[in-house]
């Protein structure tokens, strides 16, 4: 469940942080990639070499490096991470942490922090038990943050009861516990066309559209984040997915994508066709390269391409899921709405290139959502990868 997550592993100024080298190594080793931040007194229990040589990158502790004035942005770390865990988090930290005190580079972080955050808090019994770290950790916990439990058992002050931080081995058993929830499409397997497809002309020329890719690959990243087993058919494109377990088969013309997309789909649980498939293709392709010299003027003659999008329709059985895309210059609603009922889909996303900064070649989107009852969403100006986000959340 932690293979590729990015934690921001948080340590403060307890004796427990002793045993953040032993969770440091037990994140790296089920593949999560980890950044330690540490408050300065956390550095008198365990030093940022230590943690360094676990992780293979610099220990952050404070907001600039002295001898170069690097900024170490809590921003950017904020953005980066997938969770963020506090581990031990002392009575200091968590009123720290409660009441917005952003006075070092660890709370900062935390405050800056997109992603869910864990808190193992680690102190004496008296101090667990005091009114105001029991109010503080309710605060937390109405801010949405996850409060990992202390155990009980004896503790730096050789007294016996509840403040232990729970051991490094449970900690990550919670982290994997809330990421395997977390997987709204896990066991599901998804099919996503993406990019253009190429209709040959001869062996330099083709006919084709300005299609990148980019939304077809936003999808399958989202998708495969979201622990769907995914598989893009894509035309020609650039782009990569970011997401190792996205397998990708390429084609370039749109019977290539139309007889891959009919030889996956019965075994699918959801596909969406993304990709800008050409509706005609050249009735013949030439051999060799057509000389200008030839002619003043060539006539191309074309055929039509096969609907992928209403084959799939054609074919779809109970239980499966068909999301169609329509991009759109004119009469967009209607067109969309008509293409959702004659190719059987369950729904229909449209974008419109009367809108700038969405359609092809660029990073953001703006789409309205249509499901056979009517408009489910329109979203603003978002970047790909947030509307595929929004799109697999409706899916999930």
């Amino acid at each position: 469940m932690l293979k590729g997550k990015h934690i921001i592993l948080g340590i403060t100024g307890g004796i427990a942080a002793y045993k953040t080298a032993i969770l440091t190594r037990l994140l790296i080793k089920r593949g999560a990639e980890v950044q330690v931040v540490m408050t300065p007194s956390a550095k008198e229990f365990i030093t940022p070499v230590t943690l360094s040589a676990l992780t293979g990158k610099p220990v952050v502790s404070e907001f600039f490096t002295a001898n170069t004035g690097e900024w170490h942005s809590h921003v950017d770390l904020g953005l980066w991470a997938d969770a963020m865990v506090i581990a031990p988090a002392t009575a200091c930290t968590i009123g720290k942490m409660a009441n917005g005190v952003a006075d070092n580079m660890l709370v900062t972080t935390y405050l800056s922090a997109k992603a869910p955050v864990f808190v193992a808090p680690a102190m004496d019994l008296d101090m667990m038990a005091h009114p105001s770290t029991t109010r503080n950790l309710e605060l937390l916990r109405s801010y949405g943050n996850h409060i990992i439990e202390p155990a009980a058992g004896e503790l730096a002050s050789h007294l016996v009861g509840r403040g232990r931080m729970e051991e490094p081995e449970n900690i990550v058993a919670v982290l994997e516990e809330f990421f395997d929830r977390s997987l709204p499409l896990k066991g599901k397997k998804m099919l996503i066309t993406a990019g253009p497809t190429y209709e040959r002309i001869d062996p330099v020329r083709f006919i084709g559209n300005f299609s990148t890719g980019k939304m077809g690959y936003a999808i399958a990243d989202a998708a495969a984040k979201a622990g769907a087993e995914v598989t893009v058919v894509s035309g020609p494109v650039s782009v990569k997915p970011a997401e190792e377990s996205v397998k990708v088969v390429k084609v370039e013309s749109a019977q290539e994508m139309c007889s891959e997309c009919v030889k996956l789909f019965p075994s699918m649980d959801l596909a969406v066709m993304c990709a800008a498939v050409a509706d005609y293709a050249p009735a013949k392709v030439h051999d060799t390269k057509i000389k200008r010299e030839q002619a003043e003027t060539a006539t191309i003659e074309l055929r039509r391409n096969p609907d992928i999008a209403a084959t799939l329709g054609g074919m779809k059985r109970e239980g499966q899921t068909l999301v169609g895309f329509a991009l759109e210059t004119d009469h967009e609603e209607e067109n969309a709405r008509r293409k959702l009922a004659s190719k059987n889909l369950d729904m229909i996303v449209l974008n419109s290139l009367a809108v700038p900064g969405a359609g092809f070649a660029t990073d953001t989107n703006q789409v309205s959502i249509y499901g056979p009852a009517g408009l489910i969403e329109s979203t603003p100006l978002l970047s790909k990868g947030a509307v595929a986000s929004k799109l697999i959340s409706l899916l999930s």
